[in-house]
């Protein structure tokens, strides 16, 4: 059965580049009939926190990518200590006394030689009694002992990889604190998961390399393996999770609809292009990795916007009644609002910038040239109720009093209703409006 997880850090708020690992691995999932879970990568007991961990699954459920489970990493560090002692026992786990400082002076002095800035395994060389003398005086990390040989599979999206096992550092999987890391955490989870399948970022090619052989000297099954690439600003730039502006809860807070983030990621780097999609099952339905490619993946958040309009403009009235009601529109005029204003918004948040210019509270306006010949137009407006005909009776009573017409007529008298330059048809607009319109002061 198809077994796939997404493994996010709650030391913040998701973001829309974590957003893509757990979508690929969602659809991979649901796709194949089999299992999502989700696991909360929690072994950094000082960084992690409740409300992130919270935040993560109200992202998830807002955007309706259901887990079949949750598991939380540290729950699980007796499986990790016993994977250690399994690791010692095998030779394949080797116990280093080197401090940060004198790991970065190797490095600069292998780099200062034209040497790769690998780790020189001088631990490996330490007596007992060194050992003992070492850990009197510091603390100790732990790291895995690999195979100077090839590391080779063939990744879902980049295809044949091979990579020099001697070209890597041997990876450190337990802290001084006692830490357990994520290449040893992940590979425990994954082993005893049985998971079938890992889609994550390309920046952790190495790490999967290192993985596979941590994998097999546990006994393990090695999964199918695809790193998609990863997401740039519009310019080309880095993003950050720590941009606020594109973590999930704040996209949601900005009026952007899930399935209008939902749609442009499961296109966004492929080769097929953007569909606005109405659900989570026809993304699913839709998605093939293979068609993604390597290239750093533009993400503009900015496209996120239309596509939201574009949802909002189909969006059914009993949809939106509560969000309707909530800006003080009655019931007896709302569906009639909602059928004029949703083709017309960009998210609900303008909502009540719409509500205003029927109940005048925004209030209309003209151009200077235009002032006097509004101001006479007011003047041959009664007040309301009005119809759909309104405009039209209107709009002739002004022409044949002034002599304007076309633009230079129906311009000025929307301004004048609405304050704006354009928006719904003013036959629509009239029977809304609560009070007789005025110009801004």
């Amino acid at each position: 059965m198809t077994t796939t997880r997404f493994a996010p850090s709650p030391t913040g708020w998701l973001h829309i580049g974590n957003l893509r690992a757990a979508l690929f691995n969602y659809a991979i999932a649901r796709a194949a009939g089999g299992t999502f879970i989700l696991r909360i990568d929690d072994t950094d007991a000082e960084r992690s926190r409740q409300e992130y961990i919270d935040g993560i699954k109200a992202d998830l459920d807002w955007l309706g990518l259901d887990w079949d489970r949750v598991e939380h990493q540290s729950h699980r560090l007796d499986r990790y200590a016993a994977a250690k002692a399994q690791l010692i026992e095998a030779g394949r786990l080797y116990e280093c006394f080197e401090t940060p400082t004198e790991l970065d002076l190797k490095r600069k002095k292998q780099l200062n030689m034209g040497k790769p800035p690998v780790y020189d395994r001088s631990a490996l060389a330490l007596s007992d009694a060194e050992k003992d003398k070492l850990r009197a005086e510091r603390g100790s990390h732990w790291r895995f002992k690999l195979d100077h040989e090839r590391i080779e599979w063939t990744d879902g999206i980049l295809g044949d990889i091979s990579i020099d096992a001697a070209s890597v550092s041997d990876p450190v999987l337990i802290k001084e604190t006692g830490q357990i890391l994520y290449t040893l955490a992940s590979v425990v989870d994954d082993t005893e998961m049985a998971i079938t399948d890992v889609v994550r970022g390309s920046d952790h090619v190495t790490n999967t390399a290192t993985q596979i052989q941590i994998i097999e000297a546990l006994g393990g099954t090695v999964p199918r393996f695809a790193h998609h690439s990863l997401l740039t600003g519009p310019q080309g730039e880095a993003l950050s999770k720590r941009l606020g502006t594109l973590s999930l809860r704040d996209l949601r807070a900005q009026g952007v609809e899930p399935m209008a983030i939902l749609s442009l990621m499961a296109r966004l780097g492929s080769s097929d292009p953007v569909e606005l999609r109405e659900d989570v099952a026809s993304i699913v339905g839709g998605f093939d990795l293979s068609k993604f490619g390597s290239a750093p993946t533009k993400f503009d958040a900015a496209d996120l916007f239309p596509l939201t309009a574009r949802i909002l403009g189909t969006r059914p009235y009993e949809d939106v009644s509560d969000q309707i009601r909530a800006i003080g529109v009655p019931d007896d005029v709302a569906p009639a609002f909602w059928a004029v204003v949703r083709e017309n918004i960009t998210t609900l948040q303008d909502l009540p910038g719409w509500w205003s210019v029927f109940t005048g509270e925004a209030g209309g306006r003209a151009e200077d040239e235009d002032r006097a010949f509004v101001e006479e137009a007011l003047a041959l407006l009664g007040a309301p109720p009005y119809t759909a005909e309104t405009w039209g009776q209107w709009t002739t009573a002004v022409k044949d009093a002034t002599g304007r017409k076309g633009r230079g007529l129906f311009m000025p008298l929307r301004r004048a209703v609405t304050g704006l330059d354009r928006g719904p048809e003013m036959a629509d607009v009239m029977p809304l409006m609560q009070v007789r319109p005025a110009l801004r002061d």
